[in-house]
């Protein structure tokens, strides 16, 4: 058992499902950013995927693009995640996934990515562009680290895929809901369903759903099958928006959908 692994397997145990909560570091500022992500952890959010803002955001869609290119336009820094991290870990007992693109950790040095951040307190990585076949220097590092690694399944993969995915992920696996790009939409894709079902035959013990949830009735329907629910596009927005106060009133609103779920 990891620690995210002990998250859910709590939530679970409880009846109820877990809320997984993205946020970018350094948006709309740096300090503002680390308060943001304690604030929803004090108001609900079971996990915390802060996001490493990069230069070229491929899967983002265009809420969270901006915010990551605000961030970089502030002067964000590699090292500014792992000060994060440390930050957020020091004033709440919320395990923390850091989500990154796989160039940059490349560039910082694999080891050292992975020192650094158990150092901060963090509990894994969520690689979105990094695939299990060219994963081997990272679940080298992660296992010499006990840091969590999660690989996405989408829709589209394979049986062998999928087996594969379950095979090299720890903490859980990340199931895309529907093909494209992050953001909020007004139904989560019901292949999300299917898939996890798929994951489950492959062998997953802990499949998480992520892209298009933004609302607590999206994260009821979602932990009826899985066993995270996971919300970036329309906390990232509240966020823009209306500040830490609004945040945390959203964070608080998509918790009550992950209660008694089961």
């Amino acid at each position: 058992m990891t620690g995210v692994s002990d998250t859910l397997k709590a939530k679970r145990d409880a009846g109820d499902g877990a809320l997984i909560g993205y946020l970018p570091v350094g948006f709309p500022t740096f300090d503002e950013s680390v308060d943001a992500a304690i604030a929803v952890a004090e108001n609900g959010v079971d996990i915390i995927e802060l996001g490493v803002p990069y230069s070229d955001p491929v899967m983002d869609g265009p809420v969270i693009q901006a915010a990551t290119q605000r961030a970089l336009a502030e002067g964000f820094r590699l090292s500014h995640a792992f000060e994060a991290v440390r930050r957020i870990t020091e004033a709440v007992d919320t395990r923390v996934l850091l989500m990154t693109y796989w160039n940059p950790v490349v560039q910082y040095g694999v080891e050292r990515f992975a020192d650094d951040l158990v150092a901060a307190g963090g509990a894994g990585l969520i690689t979105p562009d990094l695939i299990p076949d060219e994963g081997a220097e990272w679940i080298a590092a992660s296992e010499r680290t006990g840091l969590d690694r999660v690989f996405l399944a989408a829709p589209s993969s394979s049986d062998a895929r999928l087996v594969q995915a379950v095979e090299s992920s720890r903490g859980f696996v990340y199931a895309v809901s529907t093909m494209g790009i992050t953001g909020a939409r007004t139904d989560v894709d019901t292949a999300a369903r299917s898939l996890v079902s798929r994951l489950r035959d492959a062998g997953a013990e802990n499949a998480c759903v992520g892209l298009g949830i933004s609302t607590a009735e999206h994260v009821r329907e979602v932990l009826e099958y899985a066993d995270g629910a996971i919300v970036g596009s329309a906390l990232v927005r509240a966020l823009g928006e209306g500040g830490v106060e609004r945040l945390s009133a959203l964070a608080r609103e998509l918790a009550t959908g992950a209660t008694h779920t089961r």
